[in-house]
Parts: C-alpha cells; sequence; structure tokens
C-alpha cells in the first residue's frame, strides 16, 4: 500500500473560457470539480496506475462533503481526518484560444491541536501498513512549519521510504529530517539551497540531508541527483495545455515506480511521461492515459555526472 499525506486537501474546479480577457465579463463553457490538492492528485494517478493507495489529512465543511463524495468512486481509499473548518477550493480557468491556465488558490482551514492530534494518531497506524509514503502540498493554517519533518521521522522509525514534495520553510525543515526523496521545482530548490543553476543547487539539497533530489524544470522535465548516480529527463516535445497536478502524476510516477522495483532511468522516464500527459488532459489532475502510453518509450534520459 502507498501512503499518500494531503494536509490542505482542496476541491479542484475548473472553468473553461474561449479567451480570458482582464476586465471583461466570461460565459464559463464548461466546469469540472474534483477531489483536489498534491497529495489526492498523486493518489489518484496512483490508482489509475493499478496500486493499492490510501489517502489521508484534513477535510472539513460543505466543501469537504463535496470533496469526499467525489472521492468515493475513485480507487484511492479514504482515510482523511475531519476538521471543523471548511476545506479550501482551488479554481483553474483554461483558455481555450491559448491553451494557457490561470490558477486561484485558497488558503485552507484553520487546524486546531486536538485535530493535529487526531491526525498523527491515524498517520502513525497507516504507516505501520504502507509501502512508501509521499507528503505532498502546502501547510494548512494552524500547523507548525516542522509538521512535515515529524511525519519524516515517524516514516523512517517505522522503515518506510518517504517522499517530501513541498515548498519554503517546511521543504527546509523537512530535508533536514533525511526524506528518501524531495521533489521540488528548479525556484522552490533555488529559495531552499540560494543556488539558481539546477545541479548545484540539487547537489546542495542532498548535503542537506535528502537522499535523492528530483528537481522539475517545468516543460524541460526533471534533472535527478542520487546516490546512484545523476540524471536528466525530458519529454519528446514541448506540449501545450492545463500544467495544474503535473508535478503531482511525476511524484506518482516515481512513487510506482519505485514500488515495482525499477532503477532511476526507468522511474524517471515514467514520471516525465505521466506529467506529460497531465499537461494534455483537459481536467485539473487528471492524465491523458491514450498519450500516455505513447509518450513513455520516446523520453529522453541521460546520464550526466555521478553524484557528489
Amino acid at each position: 500500500m502507498i501512503l499518500t499525506v494531503t494536509l490542505n486537501t482542496a476541491l479542484d474546479v475548473t472553468y473553461t473560457v474561449d479567451a480570458l480577457v482582464p476586465h471583461r465579463s466570461h460565459r464559463v463553457g464548461e466546469v469540472i470539480e474534483r477531489p483536489g490538492g498534491k497529495g489526492l492528485n498523486v493518489a489518484r494517478v496512483l490508482g489509475a496506475l493499478g496500486h493499492d493507495t490510501v489517502v489521508t489529512g484534513f477535510v472539513g465543511g460543505a466543501t469537504g462533503a463535496v470533496l469526499r463524495d467525489l472521492l468515493a468512486p475513485l480507487p484511492p481509499r479514504d482515510a482523511l481526518v475531519p476538521v471543523a473548518g471548511n476545506t479550501r477550493r482551488t479554481l483553474a480557468i483554461t483558455d481555450r484560444s491559448t491553451g494557457d491556465t490561470t490558477q486561484l488558490n485558497e488558503p485552507g482551514p484553520q487546524v486546531g491541536a486536538a485535530e493535529w492530534a487526531a491526525f498523527l494518531r491515524t498517520y502513525g497506524e497507516l504507516v505501520a501498513d504502507a509501502d512508501a509514503v509521499a507528503l505532498c502540498g502546502s501547510l494548512p493554517p494552524g500547523i507548525h512549519v516542522g509538521a512535515y519533518a515529524e511525519l519524516i521521522r515517524t516514516a523512517r522509525a517505522a522503515g518506510v521510504p518517504v517522499l517530501l514534495d513541498t515548498s519554503g520553510e517546511p521543504l527546509r525543515r523537512g530535508v533536514a529530517a533525511r526524506p528518501d526523496l524531495v521533489k521540488p521545482n528548479a525556484e522552490e530548490l533555488a529559495r531552499l539551497t540560494g543556488f539558481r543553476e539546477p545541479l548545484r543547487a540539487a547537489r546542495d539539497a542532498r548535503r542537506r540531508g535528502a537522499q535523492a533530489v528530483i528537481a522539475s524544470l517545468g516543460p524541460e522535465g526533471l534533472l535527478a541527483e542520487t546516490p546512484e548516480g545523476g540524471w536528466r529527463a525530458a519529454p519528446p516535445a514541448p506540449v501545450r495545455g492545463n500544467p495544474t497536478g503535473a508535478g503531482d502524476s511525476a511524484v506518482a510516477g516515481l512513487l510506482s515506480a519505485l514500488a515495482e522495483g525499477l532503477g532511476w532511468p526507468d522511474r524517471l522516464a515514467r514520471a516525465v511521461a505521466l506529467s506529460t500527459a497531465t499537461v494534455l488532459a483537459p481536467a485539473a489532475g487528471e492524465f491523458d492515459a491514450a498519450a500516455y502510453p505513447e509518450l513513455l518509450p520516446r523520453v529522453r534520459v541521460e546520464p550526466y555526472a555521478a553524484a557528489s
């Protein structure tokens, strides 16, 4: 079983308009709602790939009820912990004329000490049965910035591999807790290390505690700095579309390949193919199932140097 943690879950709402023009009124051609937040996106992709997956984190209020209703028929099992506040929404507006997407993210509900304690109990029980754990996304208000570091230590004590995908101070503190893998984007990695050059930044992040670093380079693919060596992985060609959830699909690719015992080049190829297929999908957090198998053998994965 793969466990994904989304402390700041969301109801993802995608609007499609003919053309997004500032200061104008728009008719929405299509509205799609999906259970969201980074870890839920990861879990949905893992479920579509056939992996047994459990989701946990916080959910609450009327928006949270809608999220759980939408999650119920999907493969991931629901182990979300209730809170008094209302789950946030994220709004993605897709412009048909350009293929570009504008995204608006609410902050999330306030989480109290008793709710955090209830989550820790649930998390501890789930980790004991997990083959891998993914800790994903932002922290809701009320959660201390060392929360992911605490969860990493719990997973490591249980002997369970843990992946961290967050940013800012939670990333900094989480890296110091020595996760097996971190997956920041280039900007998040630069803020963590102070280095703009991705390879130098990735190596610095490993020195800070991460055992392996997978840096997202956006449309250019991924850079990997691992104990087994370094690689760059790139899609066969640039694509345009909705990028919401593309990084989460990359995380799902890495985790699924890890669970299947694949080596780093195959993990990276799967991550890039799934990420690219997600950009091509019309709805946030989904991937184009027809495009994915066509993309996978065409992803370019090249070694660049031994890890230092």
